[in-house]
């Protein structure tokens, strides 16, 4: 006869407290039928010993059973599994191995082998120093006027409105202040009504993806790219067409030659330091694009994730705001001006591509987070993201070239680049070195950076990799070159 020791598995490795595993262990062995009503359990003295635990521990798990109610005691008679249990009746089922241990497979099939799978990187808890591929400094972010204005929006009673339901576009309050913002700055003639606020950039390509794509459908795409937007189009089911991105951006003729071939239905590009190069597509194509998308009625999405950082002279005004048609789907992104965790995003594009892309946001988001939203709203009517944004690109200009004048000093011939005009990170091609190898020594090194891979197609390695400059002060960007010269 199995003896109640036997029953109870304990991993002093866990995280969970042991008094709770024996707890979980004897409620999982009545529901299985292995511990009978009224049955009676060992004292605390005997069964501590025999699991070789400190007596008052099980005394713990015994006082958690009956304040559950799955024992009982009997005064000077013992503690006994209770007549009345507090779940369904214990069904007697076949024990197929240790207790308390979840599935690791579903007994269902799913269809693994075809699911497009994205990078999993994370940058939290690292003891090395990160050469992240281009994140603001969160040191520099807002966050005390952000949480200042959390507080007093908080104690208005009018406020308790953000606490309900509310729409799958945004706040009202948000979408006025951001329209107005992007039309200052961004000449995008809006209003409101062409505006649906997102969890971040990504968001906006998947429900803009989601919308347009059918299966085999046609898209075009830079080479190199980005390639979180590429894997959301194959998994969309649409068939990728590579065209090749230069100094000038990306090139229009191949679009064109494209288009006289097959049917395209959709372009994607980044307008503003490109992804992964940091070059901008310049006027001249910018103006031909939106011709080739009025004459072949193809949709482009101009992913604008970091317009406002730009170090010399005025961005070249977005697409969308030459856009006469109504063809162009503008996203942009928050999270590059405030922190990658404040995930805020948009969508700009006519009304009624908003207002599908609305409904369609319900069936995997109902709304955002409209108190965070209302805040935000704050921050932009009393100027706080105006001046910030100034502040900090001051700071990255001065950083971005403090960071290329090391690149040229302690990495010399190894490496060949082009000073970005904006952005947050330098596109750096190794030369006479395997980058992925480089990639592993900094690991041991004691820094984090991309190898590259992620950027190269079937047909080309480029040996080159973005190193992000933004979020390291100048003693951290000469710790991490230090590093990246030694790994060479």
């Amino acid at each position: 006869m199995t003896t109640l020791h036997e029953l109870i598995h304990i991993d002093k490795g866990s995280d969970t407290p042991v008094y709770l595993q024996i707890t979980n262990s004897l409620i999982c062995n009545v529901r299985r039928g292995k511990l009978r009503r009224g049955t009676k359990l060992p004292g605390a003295r005997e069964l501590s010993e025999t699991l070789k635990i400190h007596r008052r521990t099980l005394q713990n798990a015994y006082d958690e059973l009956m304040a559950q109610g799955w024992v009982e005691i009997v005064p000077r008679i013992g503690t006994f599994v209770a007549n009345k249990l507090p779940d369904v009746n214990p069904v007697g089922i076949l024990a197929t191995g240790k207790l308390n241990i979840y599935p690791e497979k579903t007994l269902f099939s799913i269809d693994e082998k075809n699911l497009v799978r994205f990078s999993m990187t994370n940058y939290q808890g690292s003891k090395n120093i990160v050469l992240d591929n281009g994140f603001p400094d969160i040191r520099l972010a807002p966050t005390e006027l952000l949480l200042r204005e959390y507080r007093s929006l908080a104690r208005l009673q009018s406020f308790k409105q953000y606490l309900k339901y509310g729409s799958p576009r945004g706040s009202a309050h948000l979408l006025e202040m951001l329209s107005i913002f992007l039309t200052d700055t961004r000449g995008l003639p809006i209003t409101s009504n062409n505006l649906l606020i997102t969890r971040g950039a990504q968001m906006g390509i998947y429900l803009t993806t989601k919308l347009l794509i059918k299966p085999n459908d046609q898209v075009i795409v830079g080479q190199p790219g980005y390639n979180n937007a590429s894997l959301t189009f194959l998994q969309a089911g649409a068939i990728l067409n590579n065209v090749p991105v230069d100094e000038y951006g990306l090139d229009v003729d191949a679009i064109d030659a494209l288009c006289q071939t097959k049917k395209i239905r959709m372009v994607y590009v980044i307008s503003h330091h490109h992804y992964p190069t940091s070059v901008t597509l310049c006027p001249e194509r910018r103006i031909r694009l939106l011709e080739l998308a009025a004459r072949y009625k193809f949709a482009i999405i101009e992913d604008d994730y970091d317009y406002d950082f730009h170090y010399h002279s005025t961005p070249v005004l977005p697409m969308a705001s030459l856009d006469y048609h109504g063809n162009v789907i503008y996203i942009g992104t928050l999270t590059k001006t405030l922190a990658p965790a404040i995930r805020l995003g948009f969508i700009v594009a006519p009304a009624n591509f908003i207002d599908a892309v609305a409904h369609l946001r319900r069936s995997i988001d109902w709304q955002g987070d409209s108190m965070m939203e209302a805040a935000i709203a704050e921050l932009y009517k009393n100027g706080t993201i105006g001046r910030h944004i100034k502040k900090v690109v001051k700071m990255y200009h001065e950083r971005r070239d403090h960071f290329c004048e090391l690149l040229t000093n302690k990495l010399g011939d190894h490496v060949a680049f082009k000073i970005p005009d904006g952005g947050m990170s330098v596109w750096v091609k190794f030369i006479g070195t395997d980058l992925k190898l480089v990639a592993e020594r900094a690991a041991v090194n004691g820094l984090t950076m991309s190898n590259g891979c992620v950027y190269n197609s079937d047909n080309t390695n480029y040996n080159a990799t973005r190193l992000g400059f933004a979020s390291l002060n100048f003693k951290e960007q000469e710790k991490a070159i230090d590093i990246l010269a030694k790994s060479l």
